[in-house]
């Protein structure tokens, strides 16, 4: 008799280290849903001593920290090579976003041993619904070499950012995840930054998707994804009403770092000169005055404040005043096991 798969709430572990390293802001796809803001991210490339010496700011010799190598895209740094090497020997655990084009000869130049995890961005199941968010020939591109990586041994990710676009074709994806070899797959919920922050797609449809429709969606095709064998992550996003709301930045650590320098908490705050931490001749030092920080602390019936404060439509109200839903913190995730 087969199982139901149940989603399960993964809670903040305190001590737990993630960190989000951009090395650059470079990208030579222009996705629509881009959260890169260069007038706050910056231009840079990061030179190699540079990005190995931000590195050591926040390597633990004593605790495996969790490093996810990010751009835009990633595989345009020269030397992302040497850059994982150097993280791994710093106990490093790392994972390389990428959107698929793996440039500079990437998987020629690493060994499925020296990498943890590398993951490949679509936003559709085919080029029909892919390629007119992420570019013309996105979903080939990103297929062909998915395919190659699976071929060599590497551990294979695939992340599928939902939004108002691609909602109603997220339950496609499953199935062709197990055809690919895909065995992890992570659901992001599209953010209010960058491009999604200033445009609205073709002006009629919104990018953000309802309460109703994330629900009666994401878990069913978790389900499907996680019957298939395939680990499945997707955003908590909406909390039930017995659940007590946690800040990541209250419990766990996780770190958001720009090439200029700025060092964020919370992702949501990214648009925004209020980032609790910069870098500046190669020291981490935290930023005094009114920043992301002083509102975590924060408690409020609509569950997360920074939501609260620079995403309000995303929460209704009923005609008492009380919030229809409670938003979980953005880094809450819920997981399937196969």
């Amino acid at each position: 008799m087969s199982t139901t798969p149940h989603a399960r709430t993964v809670g903040f572990q305190a001590g737990e280290r993630n960190v989000f390293f951009h090395i650059l802001t470079a990208c030579n796809l222009a996705c629509r849903h881009c959260y890169i803001n260069p007038d706050q991210h910056g231009t840079a490339t990061l030179s190699l001593e540079t990005v190995l010496s931000w590195l050591k700011l926040f390597a633990r010799p004593e605790q495996q920290t969790n490093l996810i190598l990010l751009g835009g895209e990633p595989t345009m740094h020269r030397d992302l090579a040497a850059i994982i090497r150097a993280a791994k020997s710093l106990r490093y655990a790392v994972t390389v976003d990428s959107n698929g084009y793996l440039l500079h000869d990437l998987l020629d130049k690493v060994s499925p041993q020296e990498l943890d995890y590398l993951s490949f961005s679509l936003d559709g199941p085919d080029p029909v619904i892919n390629d007119p968010i992420r570019g013309e020939g996105v979903f080939n591109v990103c297929t062909q070499n998915l395919k190659k990586a699976v071929a060599l041994g590497f551990n294979i990710s695939l992340i599928y950012t939902v939004s108002g676009l691609n909602i109603n074709h997220l339950h496609r994806m499953p199935p062709l995840l197990e055809e690919l070899g895909v065995r992890r797959f992570f659901i992001q919920v599209i953010g209010l930054r960058g491009n999604p922050a200033n445009t609205q797609p073709g002006g009629e449809v919104n990018w953000q998707v309802d309460p109703d429709q994330w629900l009666s969606v994401v878990p069913q095709v978790a389900a499907d994804a996680a019957r298939r064998g395939i680990h499945v992550t997707y955003p908590k996003v909406y909390l039930e009403p017995e659940e007590v709301f946690q800040c990541a930045g209250m419990v766990a650590e996780n770190f958001f770092i720009f090439p200029n320098g700025r060092v964020y908490q919370c992702p949501l705050c990214e648009d925004h000169a209020i980032h609790s931490y910069e870098i500046k001749e190669n020291r981490l030092l935290h930023r005094e005055g009114l920043n992301e920080d002083r509102f975590f602390p924060l408690s409020i019936p609509e569950g997360c404040v920074m939501n609260k404060l620079l995403q309000p439509d995303n929460i209704g109200y009923a005609k008492d005043g009380s919030p229809l839903h409670r938003i979980s913190c953005c880094l809450l995730k819920q997981e399937m096991l196969p």
